[in-house]
């Protein structure tokens, strides 16, 4: 599938986002290195980014400061597919600044305000502020406090737009996400509030959307009368690496099941909504959460697994198993890996299963979407050679393969009637000559720009703690997790979770 050689091009002009200052408090972590900064690059080099722009890193040893441009540079020059050049190193050398200091001391907003200032008059960025906290968790509610302690965040003082973006984990549980919404809120507005998931980014996910909804041939068929089940995989074929420390606080439903696949899952289930409007596409989303039926105990043990990965081998690699992992606790009943089966209860899912599963140390790394629609009739098919039919499949590959598959049976060249199943299938790189972005464009754009579609809300983020809880609740009393060896798609368990209802795990 490709695009018509000599096509003239489709794609609006990006307009410049409003001129601003980016202040990013963690400036010299892995994050802004690694995604903020070379995002800042790509953005510039697509038109998206002002040039009455200025970026504030704010850390707290003094001695990083005379370096930390450099090294931001040099580091994300590593992770943009194309160099940084002599002039973009200039340009973006020239705007940024450093401030240091302690997060939980005055002192240190007051600074921020002053360059502020200073950036504002030297560099003409206006008033405009946006501030991300790319730190741990436990820090986002002191620094809004401080901001808002500081006026900071006061819009009509400033006389501009001041907005916060907050990386995830929204919170550890229900009660420390409601702790931080109000943290968050008692410091500004919700409309200043981003809490930034990085899959809403990525291209696929996005067109989610647009696909369901701009093409007519799939939403009068994408209900229970038509669809089978729906599989949602997110799947790693990395371990824990270095992070062990936190991942023992967090583990696989709290990493990623109650933010990124429950965000999946709320975007193919959704209904259309009145508009693109932030707060109407931020409804439709909700409601799917909201419709997600209660786990009971008896629920939790019967059609959700909790695993983690052994030993084994991953392509050509012998890998340890997860308790063997440095900063693991050696009897560590931290999952790796979760499957499990609910029911959205609306009228269109009603009796419609969702599989999800995630893991780390699987045979492959992937993240895709898979619709299966329900079996045709068999009935002309029975006096021909066709000996069975095979339900059209619907596959959105979010990652690494970007792009949508949808499988279909055609007649098999030859005098006699058989059936084989083939593969209509849509790649991003093929058609548009390009590579997707990382997510952190748009997102970065989307703040910027003041549109808050591809973000939580504070009450998505409850409804989705509130989901799990039960798990959450009843692991500690059920049997600890079971066993699957690194490079396998997971424990056995998981897959006779499908078996019982006749159906089975796709292998991407």
């Amino acid at each position: 599938m490709s695009a018509r050689a000599g096509a003239p091009s489709r794609h609006p002009t990006v307009a410049p986002a409003d001129p601003a200052i980016f202040v990013v408090f963690g400036a010299s972590g892995d994050l802004t290195r690694r995604k903020l900064v070379p995002a800042l690059v790509n953005l510039r080099r697509s038109g998206a980014l002002p040039e009455s722009f200025a970026f504030v890193g704010i850390i707290r040893q003094a001695d990083a400061g005379p370096t930390l441009a450099d090294e931001m540079l040099k580091a994300a020059g590593e992770h943009l597919d194309t160099p940084i050049t002599e002039e973009e190193h200039a340009w973006f050398f020239g705007r940024i600044r450093v401030v240091v200091g302690d997060i939980e001391q005055p002192a240190l907003y007051a600074d921020i305000a002053v360059r502020l200032s200073e950036l504002q008059s030297s560099h003409g960025t206006g008033p405009n502020a946006l501030f991300y906290l790319a730190t741990p968790p436990q820090l986002f509610a002191p620094i809004a406090a401080g901001l808002g302690q500081a006026g900071l965040l006061d819009e009509v003082a400033a006389g501009g737009w001041r907005r916060v973006i907050v990386e995830k984990p929204f919170g550890h549980d229900l009660a420390s996400a409601i702790a931080l919404n109000h943290a968050l809120s008692a410091a500004m507005g919700e409309r200043q509030i981003y809490r930034i998931d990085h899959y809403l980014g990525k291209e696929t996910v996005q067109n989610l959307m647009a696909f369901r909804f701009a093409n007519s041939i799939f939403e009068p068929i994408w209900n229970r009368r038509y669809v089978d089940h729906v599989q949602i995989t997110v799947a790693e074929s990395d371990g824990i690496g270095s992070r062990g420390g936190y991942y023992e606080q967090a583990g696989a439903l709290r990493d990623m099941v109650q933010n990124h696949l429950f965000m999946l899952l709320a975007l193919t289930a959704m209904e259309p909504p009145t508009s693109f409007d932030a707060d109407a596409v931020r409804d439709e989303r909700l409601k799917v959460l909201q419709a997600i039926t209660p786990f009971t105990r008896a629920a939790v043990e019967r059609n959700v697994v909790r695993a983690q990965y052994a030993a084994g081998r991953v392509g050509e690699a012998d890998v340890r198993g997860y308790l063997d992992e440095d900063k693991v606790a050696p009897e560590s009943s931290t999952e790796t890996f979760v499957a499990m089966r609910l029911q959205v209860e609306n009228w269109r899912w009603a009796g419609v299963p969702f599989y999800l599963r995630t893991g780390k140390r699987l045979a492959r790394r992937v993240s895709e979407i898979a619709v299966q629609f329900r079996e045709p009739p068999f009935m002309m098919f029975r006096d021909t050679a066709v000996s069975r039919l095979n339900c059209n499949v619907l596959v959105i590959r979010v990652q690494p393969d970007e792009g949508i598959t949808l499988h279909v049976d055609v007649k098999v060249p030859g005098q006699v009637l058989d059936l084989q199943t083939v593969a209509l299938d849509f790649k991003y790189d093929e058609v548009f000559a390009q590579k997707p972005s990382t997510g952190y464009e748009t997102l970065l754009y989307d703040a910027l720009t003041g549109d808050q579609t591809l973000f939580h809300r504070a009450d998505s983020t409850e409804v989705g703690w509130r989901a799990v809880m039960p798990l959450l609740e009843s692991w500690p009393t059920q049997a600890p997790p079971v066993c699957y060896p690194a490079g396998s798609w997971g424990p056995e368990d998981a897959h006779e979770l499908l078996e019982r209802d006749g159906r089975t795990w796709r292998r991407p």
